[in-house]
């Protein structure tokens, strides 16, 4: 699967973790696990190594009293793990990972998310949903550019890691990257990876360039201020499409009310014309012409 068929979910999610840890903690996962950390060689111990990458894992998400213990076992999933109370963690792999190493960090990324979301108490309604949550966290909060770095097509080694499509990873750690200023691209190891980040990156410029945000293109600009002036004369306009993103509001003074480019909480600003907007949630700076 491609595109982007998750992508209202995975909007919600990235709201979602701002509003559950704060923009505070978001900020403190502004390095990404290294390469290094990830990294698996050949002639490494299988057991040692799977401990060394899962204690890399927890050590990035900041649960130092949390215990992973990992098998393999022959199964349909690329993993799983049990949710306990803890603080020992059972994570069960596929086999095929005792010889598909270079993956197996990717593996333990979600399996790790996991933990962590359920100890935030942080989920979301269906294990689809949930599992969306979970990838859009762990590319987020610096750990998935693995995920979509085990996306390979090429033959019978072809595969592809979690529920997110490429694109909408490379859409999550575009997104990741504007707001921290760190670029995943050089990592990737898959060149249908570094593709599918190129082709997210330019779907997640385009929500910084979405009325009313003052980059917004010609063509935009001109269906806004149409819309614009519908608002004001609302029994004979049925309002703007459902794919402007924006809405206007009344009574009184005309608002509009649109999501922050950045985290996807939603703003509503007065009408009336160019203005600095700070968004609450994470604080990122926008400038308007409402």
């Amino acid at each position: 699967m491609h595109g982007y068929p998750h992508l209202d979910t995975v909007r919600s999610a990235v709201t979602a973790l701002y509003k559950r840890l704060s923009y505070d903690t978001v900020r403190t996962f502004e390095t990404a696990v290294a390469p290094a950390d990830a990294a698996f060689g050949e002639a490494e111990d299988l057991h040692l190594g799977v401990q060394r990458v899962a204690r890399a894992m927890v050590a990035h998400l900041r649960l130092p009293d949390a215990r992973m213990i990992v098998s393999f076992r022959s199964m349909r999933h690329a993993a799983n793990v049990e949710l306990t109370a803890g603080p020992e963690y059972f994570i069960e792999l596929n086999d095929r990972f005792r010889t598909h190493r270079r993956d197996i960090a990717a593996a333990l990324a979600h399996e790790t998310m996991h933990i962590y979301l359920h100890r935030l108490g942080l989920s979301f309604p269906g294990t689809h949903a949930n599992e969306i949550l979970t990838d859009t966290a762990t590319a987020y909060l610096g750990a998935g550019w693995l995920l979509l770095d085990a996306y390979r097509e090429h033959g019978s080694a072809s595969q592809k890691l979690g529920y997110l499509t490429p694109e909408e990873f490379g859409y999550v750690l575009a997104k990741r990257a504007l707001f921290f200023g760190e670029d995943p691209a050089p990592w990737f190891t898959s060149p249908q990876a570094y593709d599918a980040y190129r082709a997210g990156r330019q779907r997640a410029l385009r929500d910084t360039r979405q009325p009313p945000l003052a980059a917004a293109g010609r063509a935009e600009r001109w269906r806004y201020a149409r819309d614009r002036r519908a608002a004001r004369v609302p029994r004979r306009s049925p309002g703007p499409p459902g794919d402007a993103g924006y809405v206007f509001d009344g009574p009184g003074p005309l608002r509009v009310s649109f999501p922050c480019p950045a985290c996807h909480q939603r703003l509503r600003l007065p009408v009336r014309g160019p203005l600095r907007a700070r968004c609450a949630l994470c604080r990122t700076e926008l400038e308007c012409d409402t």
